[in-house]
């Protein structure tokens, strides 16, 4: 092969520079467009608070068995829209006394549910405990599978349960329903794919997403699959519900609303967040409907809010790393819609649902994987990687509580009671001033 000649050569080399500049000047443009925060004002935003609560939390423990007050929390997130708000008309404070305690050794990632005098949590293990509400009590156990990732649902007189791994080398999950008063099995179905969405029971039907990218939306009473949808990429979160639709992301950086009845598609979203805007990162956040809004992180560092009636961007607001916990969306008195949320860069963050610009944001963590919940006018999120909690002023960011417990979702509550997560244990905690009643 001849040889260029040495003029040839040079400007050759030169075009190649000049080429490689341009390569760089471009990603480095689009880099910046990419971490660029964004806000649209003209996307529809509802100046309303989010749903009501269809329930009240009493002011005093009824008459009779202390945990016979009609309150219940069954599903992950506290309602089907996934907000992890409780509005409260009284303060709950530190400090906080031990009711109870449940100790284990297994890890602890997601929170339990509540109906009537039980809790019913799902350990990292595949074993479903129902622990008396008011003394901590472990009722039963069920060692269900191998591997399990997701908060448990419960209703009428079952409590349904989505496994990861059914068994130790099986890449295939299980969904099981059973029922709440004993612990034995009502129905069981095998998933061809691992599975930790946490289920929504809505209106008769148990609704969740698996790793081929697989929404089911089953019949509660004996298992029958009523209809499937398949996205595009892996669906580990849980499905979010809303004006007779159902949201969830996905693992090819998809947002999807499907209809309720049918599972037919409304629309899709992308978030080209990632790779220098090129490609989209992640949905690992389960999404929480608000204000006529759709409110979700990604692991491209991002919170995004999408339209909820066409999936039109909002907002994006960057952090500073992976946001894999779902976000917690309401008002608290004295504030503005506002959405809390923790990333992997250790900072909690409290933003503008509207805009999303940042009202305040506190530094304290290393890891912050599991979703904030808000109860009254507390937020409380938990570090995985310094394996501590903390329950901050909703609308100041002020430490009102802290504790070295706790790893990724930490607390639910009946408005009277605390029911903590640490990192595998849990904890009955009351307030200040607020005790249960003993049974009789």
């Amino acid at each position: 092969m001849s040889r260029l000649p040495h003029g040839r050569r040079r400007w050759v080399l030169v075009g190649v520079l000049a080429a490689l500049v341009a390569v760089a000047a471009t990603a480095a443009f689009m880099a910046s467009r990419s971490e660029r925060d964004i806000s649209n004002a003209d996307v529809e935003f509802v100046e309303t608070a989010p749903p009501t609560p269809t329930q009240t939390v009493p002011e005093e423990p009824p008459p009779r068995h202390p945990a016979d007050d009609g309150f219940t929390w069954p599903v992950y997130g506290y309602d089907k829209a996934r907000t992890h708000v409780l509005p409260l008309n009284r303060e709950l404070r530190p400090p906080f006394r031990q009711a109870w305690a449940e100790r284990g050794r297994v890890l602890l990632e997601f929170t339990p549910v509540l109906c009537g005098r039980s809790l019913f949590l799902l350990k990292n293990n595949g074993a479903l405990y129902r622990i008396s509400r008011t003394t901590g009590k472990v009722l039963w156990t069920r060692k269900l599978g191998y591997l399990a990732a997701s908060s448990p649902a419960c209703g009428g007189a079952s409590v349904y349960v989505v496994l990861l791994q059914r068994g130790k080398g099986i890449k295939g999950g299980r969904v099981v329903a059973l029922r709440q008063k004993s612990g034995r099995t009502r129905w069981s179905r095998k998933l061809p794919s691992r599975a930790e969405s946490s289920p929504l029971l809505d209106r008769g039907r148990l609704i969740f997403g698996t790793e081929d990218g697989t929404v089911y939306n089953l019949r509660a009473s004996d298992g029958q699959i009523r209809w499937r949808y398949k996205a595009s990429g892996a669906v580990k979160s849980a499905v979010a519900l809303a004006d007779g639709k159902l949201y969830f992301g996905d693992y090819d950086g998809r947002l999807h609303a499907i209809r309720r009845r049918d599972g037919k598609r409304v629309w899709t979203a992308g978030t080209r967040g990632a790779g220098f805007g090129l490609s989209s990162g992640q949905f690992y956040s389960t999404p929480s409907v608000a204000y006529g809004r759709v409110y979700i992180g990604n692991t491209d560092g991002n919170v995004y809010s999408f339209a909820s009636r066409d999936g039109e961007l909002a907002w994006r607001t960057g952090t500073g790393d992976y946001v894999y916990a779902s976000p917690a969306v309401g008002e608290v008195a004295g504030g503005p819609p506002t959405v809390w949320l923790g990333s992997y860069d250790g900072t909690f963050y409290a933003l503008n649902a509207k805009t999303g610009a940042k009202r305040w944001t506190r530094k304290l963590g290393s890891k912050i994987s599991g979703a904030a919940t808000v109860v009254g006018d507390l937020v409380f999120f938990s570090d995985l990687g310094k394996k501590s909690s903390w329950a901050l002023g909703a609308n100041t960011g002020k430490t009102v509580w802290k504790t070295r417990r706790g790893a990724f979702n930490p607390v639910i509550s009946d408005g009277r009671r605390i029911y903590f997560n640490g990192y595998s244990s849990i904890f009955g905690l009351d307030p200040q001033g607020v005790r249960f009643r003993r049974e009789r």
